[in-house]
């Protein structure tokens, strides 16, 4: 968890700035829900992994008695938790409110969550999730909504050279079938397939055998690893000659659909189909899909359908599917920008103008929209000047009492 400066800040909501006007420009409307949620949602077994590094919040009253009788079950001491992501509060957001809510419903989620991290450079305890979601279209177009509105905005931010990595859980789904992967073995080898990136097909295979899993199944899985060839161009043929015959041929044509809706408008970004991208959520039940950059070896944005969450809460089930900037990681990678100082000044005052004229200033100069510092003349005036560019201001100007200002110059500070 971090402290922030004024000039990290600022940088920060720049960038946050740019992320929200190009999702409200897409039909996305923007809301809140509280950091806690009950800590059973939050440890339903649909968040993967990241269930194990949620922050639990411990019941209030709590006698010593209490804690002593739950040493052995830590969770009886918990019935609230900060919550790890943004997708599980709005599932429960949704359930709540969709009496209030259009028929699809687009919404836009900027906002900080936590997880129990080892912190280093892009991963962090607290972080800020900037989330897309359409509920309530179960077709390929949702998907093709929150692709284009995402590449609009990294757009938007000024990096170029992305790609889009693709695959669907159906496809993983059948692949595992294929292998001999019993349904229960499935969320656990999801989770060790999730590693093969990091620890290459050997780990996978070594990590299978440790769990226990059917070991034909992984002998199979190990032997087409090692055989795998990248696929080829995104076509059908590109893709069916990484899979096993007749493997997930309906989401085949789905995921070359949505290719082909997104190319329509626009033919800069290619395709990449990966058979073994997981997306460790374990409430993901459909296209799941990343933003790769070559200048990084983590995905910028991800996210995918998962079409039985709400349905948890509700009763009924209901298409949902999402997609999340991880605003951490672009605003490491992205160059320091300058920010736009013509509309901010700083007014150097001498010691003995009087308060009144200060104020009276000032408040000339925020009424047209200038954003204005006051600041008392010191012996060492380079200083002062270089902190205030610093801070992200663009000219001065020297005030002595009496000054009229008409007569005051404004000079920039760069």
């Amino acid at each position: 968890m971090r402290d922030f400066l004024p000039a990290e800040k600022s940088r920060r909501e720049r960038v946050l700035a740019v992320i929200r006007e190009r999702y409200r420009a897409h039909g996305f409307d923007e809301i809140e829900t509280p950091v806690m949620e009950d800590h059973a949602r939050l440890h339903s077994g649909m968040g993967g992994d990241n269930e194990k590094l949620a922050f639990n919040v411990l019941k209030r009253g709590l006698a010593p008695d209490d804690v002593r009788a739950a040493a052995e079950d830590p969770a009886a001491l918990s019935d609230l938790g900060l919550r790890f992501d943004l997708t599980v509060p709005l599932a429960r957001f949704y359930a709540t409110h969709r009496a209030e809510l259009p028929t699809v419903f687009r919404a836009v989620q900027m906002a900080p969550v936590w997880r129990a991290e080892r912190p280093q450079k892009g991963r962090y305890r607290q972080f800020i999730q900037s989330d897309i979601d359409i509920i309530g279209d179960a077709t390929f177009r949702a998907e093709a909504e929150l692709i284009t509105a995402t590449l609009d905005t990294i757009d938007a931010l000024g990096l170029s050279g992305v790609s889009v990595r693709i695959n669907d859980r159906r496809i993983l789904d059948a692949l595992l079938d294929h292998f001999g992967f019993t349904p229960e073995e499935r969320p656990g080898v999801l989770i060790t397939i999730d590693k093969l990136d990091k620890i290459g097909p050997s780990g996978v295979a070594a990590e299978l055998r440790e769990r226990g899993v059917t070991p034909a199944a992984v002998d199979a899985f190990e032997t087409y690893l090692t055989a795998l060839q990248p696929a080829g161009a995104f076509t059908r043929e590109g893709i069916e000659s990484v899979l096993p015959a007749g493997v997930g041929a309906d989401a085949v044509s789905d995921l070359l659909a949505i290719a082909e809706a997104v190319g329509a408008g626009r033919e800069d970004v290619p395709f990449e189909f990966d058979p073994f991208l997981v997306r460790g959520m374990g409430y993901y039940t459909g296209t799941i899909f990343e933003l790769a950059h070559p200048s990084v070896g983590y995905s910028l944005a991800g996210g995918g359908r998962y079409d039985g969450m709400i349905g948890r809460f509700l009763g009924q089930d209901v298409p949902a599917v999402g997609f999340s900037i991880g605003f951490e990681r672009i605003v490491d990678l992205l160059e320091e920008s300058a920010a736009d100082t013509s509309d901010s000044v700083v007014l150097v005052h001498d010691k003995d103008v009087p308060v009144s004229e200060l104020v009276a200033l000032k408040t000339s100069f925020v009424a047209e929209g200038v954003r204005v510092r006051l600041e008392q003349r010191t012996k060492n005036l380079k200083a002062l000047l270089e902190r205030a560019h610093a801070d992200g201001y663009g000219r001065f100007a020297l005030v002595s009492a009496g000054t009229p200002r008409a007569s005051m110059e404004l000079k920039p500070l760069a």
